[in-house]
Parts: C-alpha cells; sequence; structure tokens
C-alpha cells in the first residue's frame, strides 16, 4: 500500500533540486497524481507488454499452402463469401492504420489486381468515413466480382482513382501497400516493376495488407532482386505469414476478427484474444 506520507516524501524530494518560487501548490497536487499514475498503472503497463510478448511467441505463422487451405475452408466449409472477407479484411486495415496514424490527413492506397486489392479498396472507403482523405491507384482493374462493384463503392465516395503514382509521395502521410499477398510468387512484372521500387525507397511510412508487397510469403525478404519494401507497419490478416518475423516495423497488427474456433483449432493458429469488440489487436 502507497501511504500519502510517502507521497508527501516523494514530492518533496523530487522538488528539492527545483528553482525556488516556481512549484506552486497546484505543481505539487499534479506531481503527487503522477507518483499516483505511476505507481497503480505500472503493473497494467508491465501486463500489457508482456501481453504482446505472448501474442507474438504464441501466435502461429503460416506458409504459403496453409493459408491457402484456410481460404478455401473459409469459403467450401464455413460459406464465407470473397466479398464478405474482403469487407471484413478491409475494415481491420483501416482500423489499424487509423489507430497507428491518428494525425489523419491524406492517405494514398495502392492496390494490386488481385484479393489484396479488393481488401484496400474497402478499407479506402472506410478510412474516408474515419475522416482521411484517401486517394487510390490501381493500375489493373480486373473486370469481375466482386472487384467492379468495390471500385464502383470507392468512386461512389468521391474518393479519387488512378492508374500512375503521383510524384508528391511526401504529401501523404501514409501509403497503404495493398499490392500483393500470400499468393504472390516469381518475379515483379510490369507496372509493379517500378511501382515496388518506389514504395520501398519513399521516405512516407507504409502500412502493408497481410504481406509486404514482394515479399516472399515464406522468405521474407532476405533473396530479392529489387529494393525491398520495409513497412512501417503491417496488418497481418487471419493469422501472420511466416515472412512477418522478418518485419521490423513499428506497429504489427492482427485483423480479420472472423476465423471460426474450429478452424482456428484444426490449424492450431493460438490467435490471441481480441480486446472488447475491436477489430484488430497488436502483435
Amino acid at each position: 500500500m502507497l501511504h500519502l506520507k510517502s507521497i508527501e516524501a516523494v514530492v518533496s524530494t523530487q522538488s528539492t533540486g527545483m528553482v525556488h518560487g516556481l512549484l506552486r501548490p497546484p505543481g505539487i497536487y499534479l506531481l503527487m497524481i503522477a507518483t499516483l499514475a505511476s505507481y497503480f498503472l505500472g503493473p497494467s503497463i508491465r501486463y500489457l507488454s508482456s501481453s504482446l510478448s505472448r501474442n507474438m511467441s504464441t501466435v502461429k505463422h503460416l506458409g504459403q499452402e496453409q493459408a491457402q487451405n484456410i481460404d478455401i475452408e473459409l469459403f467450401n466449409e464455413y460459406k464465407y463469401s470473397i466479398d464478405q472477407l474482403m469487407e471484413l479484411a478491409g475494415l481491420a486495415v483501416a482500423i489499424a492504420v487509423s489507430k497507428s496514424y491518428p494525425e489523419k490527413g491524406a492517405l494514398l492506397v495502392v492496390c494490386g489486381p488481385g484479393n489484396n486489392g479488393g481488401d484496400g479498396l474497402v478499407a479506402a472507403r472506410h478510412l474516408a468515413l474515419f475522416g482521411f482523405t484517401p486517394s487510390v491507384v490501381y493500375p489493373k482493374q480486373p473486370d469481375r466480382h466482386p472487384f467492379n462493384s468495390l471500385l464502383h463503392q470507392v468512386r461512389g465516395m468521391g474518393i479519387p482513382v488512378s492508374s500512375e503514382m503521383p510524384s508528391d509521395l511526401d504529401s501523404y502521410t501514409c501509403i497503404v501497400d495493398a499490392v500483393f499477398g500470400f499468393s504472390f510468387k516469381g518475379s515483379l512484372r510490369a507496372p509493379f516493376d517500378t511501382i515496388i521500387p518506389v514504395l520501398a525507397e519513399t521516405k512516407t511510412p507504409v502500412a502493408s495488407v497481410d504481406v509486404p508487397s514482394g515479399w516472399d510469403v515464406e522468405h521474407g525478404c532476405t533473396s530479392l532482386d529489387y529494393p525491398a519494401l520495409q513497412p512501417d507497419i503491417l496488418v497481418s490478416l487471419t493469422a501472420p505469414k511466416l515472412c512477418a518475423r522478418q518485419f521490423t516495423g513499428r506497429h504489427h497488427w492482427l485483423g480479420g476478427r472472423f476465423v471460426p474456433p474450429s478452424l482456428a483449432a484444426k490449424y492450431e493458429l493460438q490467435l490471441p484474444e481480441y480486446p472488447d469488440a475491436e477489430q484488430v489487436v497488436l502483435l
């Protein structure tokens, strides 16, 4: 138990080195409050730190085949639709970006031709609703469901869409990398052979969706023949992929709070608990 006299003693000790007259009674009370906060919140902060450490050390990291099999089971056994999963994934990405860049501002969302690009389109729409000002770069736009519908929804929100990368990347708060996901293999092809190096070299923070674009899903960025993208934040979906062990950025989020417990148990995913109604959790 921390007694008031102990707090007063701490305040007295901490105030002796200050210039006389600068620490008035309100300052004393503020210092007492700070001391109490440190005393009572210290265990909570240590618990949070240890929880994050446990999350990262216990959650399973997936290889390419496992990630594909989980998606197949979600579609076939659990009857999720592709646009349903994209909506959930894109919402998680938008929440993680919003938490990581609370100052909001202009965002650039770079979308690829596959499912990661669909996640990016959904994220752009939600980020606009969260108070950001997103623009979308979508060089290859597949004319099939659900991509044409997602693009229509983005345009309906008044979000500008271009097929070319802008030159003023420094003007954005963040760039959302939604180009390639865990299905990517081989070398980069046009136009992404020029886009990925630009994302790798920009000083603007990059938020990668599921896998940093251009990385090998299992081996990461260790043997690439082009500049490796090093994102500021990574938003893993369903479960982190093996390449995420090489991520050295600021925040690693896990999103996609839709995995049925029976499926998580079958693949021994050991997913962390999401707090309250949160759609993302820090690893």
